[in-house]
């Protein structure tokens, strides 16, 4: 004869392999889809420029810490927009600087105590050849480029060397990696044997820096990108490119990548997009990245995207 211990353990088995599973954190979400392992729902977050640069760092992390508390999202990407220090003579005559952004830094600093270790974080760096495009003009840089190579190289290298410095303040700000943002690996700004010599040494150069953190991001701008020179032998986890602007699919990217792929959400219609047009895109992203995967859009969604156009994939997700 059962016992009442027995009786009550029996009538409540049932109810326990009904029970609703525990919601993931942000944290493990990512940790799990950089393994590729089951999650509850995908890891995803989304970003725009705040226009905050000629503010103090306070104000930039109040409102990144604003902006992802509203909307809840598993990764905050922290924008860095903050200009590199131009010197005083010719633009390319730049000196090799210890904290090329301070303000950044000590933004970096207050977002990671606002966040208390519940999010990860990754900094926003643009690569040497764009920041070199901001001192003074992307026509400048390739005319540079075809009259003074190697001042042009000189100059890329000693701004590596800085957004490097940089790059490991900001891991000892809080930062578990660097989103680097690569936007001159595509055929229609240089030629694949340009970027080989006149970016790529400096873009690795960067990401060296902090290569044994878990979190780097190639961040890969353009329409026409080099895809295949990161397919491997990059110090990253993580490749983020645009499904909708390159028209390559992460179907055909999985098959020679096997690090976790970040995107399938159409940045330049974002604002339009319907619920079920994310969730579709969500889905079909999913299906073909598998298990190691974060969603988000290709880039940043436009700036005037508003809090409900922004509310609406948050709102698919938790459905």
């Amino acid at each position: 004869m059962l016992n009442r211990r027995q009786l009550l353990l029996g009538a409540a088995a049932p109810l326990l392999s009904f029970a609703k599973p525990a919601r993931m954190s942000g944290k493990e979400r990512i940790d799990r889809a950089l393994r590729g392992e089951d999650v509850d729902r995908p890891p995803f977050t989304f970003w725009y420029h705040f226009g905050l640069e000629k503010h103090p760092g306070e104000r930039h992390a109040q409102a990144t810490l604003d902006f992802h508390r509203r909307f809840k999202t598993d990764l905050v990407k922290v924008m860095s927009d903050f200009p590199y220090p131009k010197p005083k003579g010719n633009w390319w005559e730049v000196h090799k600087l210890d904290n090329p952004f301070p303000e950044q830094v000590r933004a970096l600093e207050i977002i990671r105590d606002g966040v208390r270790g519940e999010r990860y974080m990754v900094e926003t760096i643009f690569n040497p050849w764009n920041v070199a495009e901001k001192l003074s003009s992307p026509k400048e840089v390739v005319r540079l480029k075809n009259e003074k190579p190697q001042a042009l190289l000189d100059a890329l290298e000693v701004i590596a060397a800085c957004e490097a410095n940089h790059a490991r303040r900001a891991i000892a700000a809080g930062a578990a990696g660097i989103f680097l943002a690569i936007a001159n690996a595509d055929a229609s700004v240089m030629t694949a044997e340009d970027y080989a010599k006149f970016s790529e040494p400096f873009d690795r150069m960067v990401l060296d820096m902090v290569k044994a953190e878990k979190l780097n991001i190639l961040h890969l701008h353009g329409g026409k990108v080099y895809l295949s020179r990161f397919h491997a032998g990059w110090p990253a986890s993580v490749n983020h490119y645009s499904l909708h602007g390159t028209g390559v699919s992460f179907e055909e990217t999985r098959r020679a990548y096997r690090g976790c792929l970040m995107g399938g959400i159409d940045e330049r219609n974002y604002r339009s997009l319907t619920a079920d047009q994310l969730r579709r895109q969500w889905q079909a992203a999913q299906t073909a990245a598998g298990k190691s995967f974060i969603l988000a859009p290709g880039c940043s969604v436009p700036n005037e995207t508003t809090d409900s156009e922004l509310t609406r994939l948050v709102d698919v997700l938790e459905a």
